[in-house]
């Protein structure tokens, strides 16, 4: 009896130690993949910038949706795409305000046409601004994008947009001063494991909190 549970108790170890590579290998290949993405602004020539939304205070932009704004304002002049478009909605604490709507009055503030400018209202996470940007492109017969968010979201954007059909080239928005390891760990782990929990069609809902 002992000689048995000895050895189950072995091929239990030998179990745990696969996964525990596996998932090592996993996340590291995973963390060298956000990183990559994340240092490289591929914006080139396309049929639209995309701007994936984040908080809004009042009908004002959150210091990161405003730097995402700035960055796309800045693309657009450069002519990079005729066409802008705001991507996120809002909660019933918002008061009828969304992402989209304010990351419009954004634009239309610093000089980028009305006439050049899609705002999506009804997204409340990546996933769905990502299927509404899909509607879109089918819509207005776009087929390429310039996305801008924050560097460490763009690996999670990209593989979305490509399962969705869209050809995508990241650009991220510029850092917001001085990001300290710890803060900087966090994002990471948070990109990891919601990719993660995406490939495995797992959902939480800490996963769709917005970005301040």
């Amino acid at each position: 009896m002992r000689r048995r549970e000895s050895t189950a108790s072995v091929w239990l170890r030998r179990l745990l130690g696969l996964v525990l590579l596996v998932a090592l290998g996993w996340f590291g290949w995973l963390y060298f993949q956000i990183k990559a993405v994340a240092g490289q602004d591929r914006a080139r020539p396309a049929d639209a910038i995309a701007v994936f939304g984040a908080a809004e205070y009042l009908g004002r932009p959150s210091p990161v949706l405003h730097a995402r704004l700035d960055h796309a304002v800045e693309l657009f002049r450069q002519e990079i795409a005729p066409l802008v478009i705001t991507l996120g909605g809002g909660s019933d604490r918002d008061s009828g305000l969304t992402e989209g709507g304010v990351g419009r009055d954004y634009l239309l503030a610093n000089g980028v046409p009305y006439d050049q400018i899609v705002a999506e209202t009804e997204s409340v996470d990546t996933e769905q601004q990502v299927k509404k940007l899909a509607q879109i492109a089918r819509q207005r017969h776009l087929n390429s994008f310039v996305v801008v968010s924050d560097g460490t979201h763009l690996f999670r954007i990209r593989k979305l947009c490509e399962d969705a059909g869209l050809i995508v080239y990241t650009s991220p928005r510029p850092a917001l001063g001085h990001i300290d390891n710890y803060d900087l760990s966090l994002r990471y782990f948070h990109e990891m494991l919601s990719y993660t929990l995406l490939r495995m069609h797992l959902d939480f809902g800490w996963m769709h909190e917005k970005d301040a």
